[in-house]
């Protein structure tokens, strides 16, 4: 499975980089970025997959969270996957900025004409897990996974559908229930159809309540998030996992709002989370 690298920068040591490969899941080209720490030259590390939210691309988390210092210190890779498919050729598919191009909402489409392309959930859980752990110096049991808003979503439902796949979970920002919130009503009902069972499935809530569960899981909310009243509902995920027993810590911030700065003032203990909650080698 041939790899294309597209750029490659030194940073902090180690370096980040920017790939391209063609997609079997995906039937089309699909980037990705990963940052390899300096500790990396003296034998394979952990790595953590980090979803980004909409309108986000592979470059957006490496470009403006400030994650590689912390990643650099503490010998983690990060990849950093695209958020949809791309160049599809599907009527409608750039129409708005919160379904379609961009918006995958990391789940395999049922629906036509999404159903042939959109299939980030094993493109992300099989496909670029395997391309990133046997091209990379990475351990295959030391994998996180972490995301932003809809990369949130995508983070606790991955890790929620995918058991033992993922060793550390976190999410800033996500968006919680996505089956009651208008993001998801929109991506749910055009990837999978009008059938509310089928959403369940993709709903961290709801998942939470059939009895899946996770690692110990941490999530930052900024209280000055314009989308949290309508959207992140992180307040039926705490009700959700007190009513499961699962471990959960919801710290929510004072005046932090929904973009990259709130990212970058907390990812660094989003790293140390991923870092601390693996098991040993």
């Amino acid at each position: 499975m041939g790899i294309e690298t597209l750029s490659e920068h030194r940073c902090f040591g180690g370096v980040q980089a920017f790939y391209r490969h063609d997609s079997a899941e995906i039937g089309l080209p699909m980037k990705f970025g990963v940052f390899v720490p300096p500790q990396a030259a003296h034998g394979p590390v952990p790595v953590l997959f980090f979803l980004a939210g909409l309108t986000c691309n592979e470059e957006t988390f490496a470009i403006k969270a400030g994650a590689q210092r912390y990643a650099a210190e503490l010998g983690l890779a990060i990849v950093t996957p695209d958020t949809s498919p791309r160049d599809t050729g599907i009527e409608g598919a750039d129409a708005s900025w919160d379904f379609g191009h961009g918006a995958g909402f990391y789940l395999d489409a049922t629906q036509e004409p999404w159903a042939k392309h959109f299939r980030m959930e094993s493109w992300i859980t099989q496909e670029l897990r395997d391309l990133v752990l046997s091209n990379f110096p990475t351990l295959p049991v030391r994998v996180g996974i972490c995301g932003h808003s809809m990369g949130g979503h995508g983070a606790l439902t991955l890790a929620l559908r995918h058991p033992g796949l993922y060793q550390s979970v976190s999410a800033i920002a996500p968006i919680c229930a996505p089956s009651q919130c208008p993001w998801g009503e929109k991506a749910f009902g055009g990837y999978l159809g009008p059938d509310r069972a089928a959403w369940a499935e993709h709903d961290a809530v709801e998942l939470i309540k059939s009895g899946r569960k996770l690692p110990p899981l941490l999530v930052d909310q900024g209280l000055a998030d314009k989308f949290l009243p309508d959207q992140l509902f992180p307040h039926l995920l705490e009700r959700a996992c007190a009513d499961a027993r699962q471990s959960l810590a919801v710290r929510r911030h004072e005046a932090y709002d929904h973009g990259y700065y709130f990212i970058a003032s907390v990812i660094r203990d989003h790293l140390n989370h991923h870092k601390g909650t693996q098991p040993p080698l």
